[in-house]
């Protein structure tokens, strides 16, 4: 990961905010939120820019490996921003990294790795990236 723990490494962004229920016992946001935050973003990517219909399309995208290091905590109330861009696209899969910065921070508090590999809905079989979603997911690919 080259730069995933800087903000000028990423090509996308989308604002987070953090909910009270995101807090643990320690008083910061838990580990697993973190996950929640790096699914939203990539789908929400796949959604505005690639057209991908959650409910009704074809060909969907199965996490099928993911990976978070951490930097700083963050809290509730903060304002996050959610850096994505792809590492890796293949045929059937892409790997994505996505890194989440308090609000305005160069430095990101935390970021890893997310992999879908796309299958039809119906046979849960790999199949190639739809051509729409390809071409979103190449205006931010890693180069």
């Amino acid at each position: 990961m080259m730069d995933s723990d800087k903000r000028s490494g990423y090509k996308y962004f989308s604002d987070i905010t953090t909910r009270w229920m995101d807090n643990d016992i320690y008083g910061h946001v838990n580990n697993v939120v973190y996950y929640s935050y790096f699914d939203s973003i990539a789908n929400q990517y796949l959604i505005k820019q690639g057209g991908l219909d959650i409910h009704n399309a074809e060909i969907i995208g199965f996490v099928v490996a993911s990976s978070c290091e951490y930097k700083s905590p963050v809290t509730y109330p903060e304002l996050l921003e959610a850096g994505f861009k792809v590492n890796r696209l293949g045929n059937s899969s892409v790997e994505y990294a996505i890194g989440i910065f308090k609000k305005g921070e160069q430095a990101a508090s935390a970021y890893g790795t997310f992999t879908h590999v796309f299958v039809d809905r119906k046979t849960d079989k790999s199949v190639a990236i739809p051509e729409r979603i390809r071409a979103a997911l190449e205006m931010v690919l890693d180069k």
